[in-house]
């Protein structure tokens, strides 16, 4: 019995991906076709970008809110440098992440240094960052991008971006001694702190990444969507949470990784494909949505009691 439960806890998402896929090829034909699996990962690669980067914030226990907003900040201010002929496309890449980045930081620095919940910080980050996005737009998209600013977010590209993201996380989180420390601190901060890490960087550092990851999905996102759109991301940051806690994240902190987390962007990106491919109308797909998401929870706080 025991050793179905870890065979379980270990292969449980995959084996409901590819249940959930079969039963979507047999409902829908169409699901099964190349280019609606390639449309199926490169609608996840944004919502996998931002889930990515809250895995870090997450596995030191704690949360970002803001997400949603800060794609929409930097989105504008990617766009607002992407004009033609005016920039070097490198250089709104580069701003619309700094952007993110800036942000990130200074979550990190009001939680770490101000002692401030991360709850109450990055909600105040959300409607900051919402209102800066509609400020530096004026309230309307920013358009007339250029050809090679549209590039990053058309075709495989959101998708190779997601992959390197991915593998450079993983990488770090499971190899270097600072991903280590993210662990650790998450697992249980006094003792972390008692065997000499420095805790508050760690979790600034995780905010930061957090925030820089947040500015590239921006980027990517105001790239696809051809416009710098201030109301863009509404709700994001409930999507990239979802898929880390169901990829088996603890809200607790101190255990989980990429490669869950990838998974359940997946596992998400599938529901919302096969819903749509069956013409489930939006305001159903919202219901799913959260009972998927107080579901992933409520699994999180039993495994923690057992």
């Amino acid at each position: 019995m025991n050793s179905l439960k870890v065979w379980l806890s270990r292969f449980g998402l995959v084996i409901a991906l590819v249940v959930i896929g079969a039963t979507m090829a047999v409902v829908h034909p169409a699901f099964l076709t190349w280019p609606n699996l390639l449309n199926v990962v490169r609608q996840i690669s944004i919502n996998g970008i931002l889930a990515v980067g809250v895995t870090y914030v997450l596995l030191t226990g704690g949360v970002d809110l803001s997400l949603g907003s800060l794609v929409a900040l930097t989105g504008v201010v990617a766009a607002s440098f992407a004009h033609p002929g005016e920039y070097p496309v490198f250089v709104p890449v580069l701003l619309g992440v700094l952007a993110g980045t800036a942000c990130g930081a200074v979550n990190g620095l009001v939680v770490t240094k101000g002692r401030v919940a991360p709850f109450i910080v990055t909600l105040g980050m959300m409607t900051v960052a919402r209102g800066l996005a509609l400020v530096i737009s004026g309230g309307r998209p920013v358009s007339n991008l250029s050809e090679e600013f549209k590039w990053i977010g058309n075709g495989p590209v959101p998708i190779l971006i997601l992959v390197a993201v991915a593998i450079v996380s993983w990488v770090f989180l499971a190899n270097l001694k600072l991903g280590r420390h993210i662990y650790a601190v998450g697992g249980n901060e006094n003792a972390a702190r008692a065997s000499g890490i420095n805790v508050e960087r760690v979790k600034l550092f995780a905010y930061t990444v957090c925030g820089s990851l947040a500015g590239l999905a921006g980027v990517v996102l105001a790239s696809r969507i051809t416009t710098g759109q201030p109301n863009a991301g509404a709700g994001y940051e409930l999507d990239a949470i979802a898929a880390v806690v169901i990829g088996g994240t603890s809200l607790s902190g101190g255990v989980g990784g990429v490669g869950g987390t990838i998974l359940g962007a997946l596992l998400m990106g599938v529901i919302n494909n096969g819903l749509d491919l069956l013409n489930v109308s939006p305001y159903y797909q919202a219901i799913v949505k959260g009972i998927i998401i107080v579901g992933a929870v409520w699994l999180d706080r039993r495994k923690e009691k057992s």
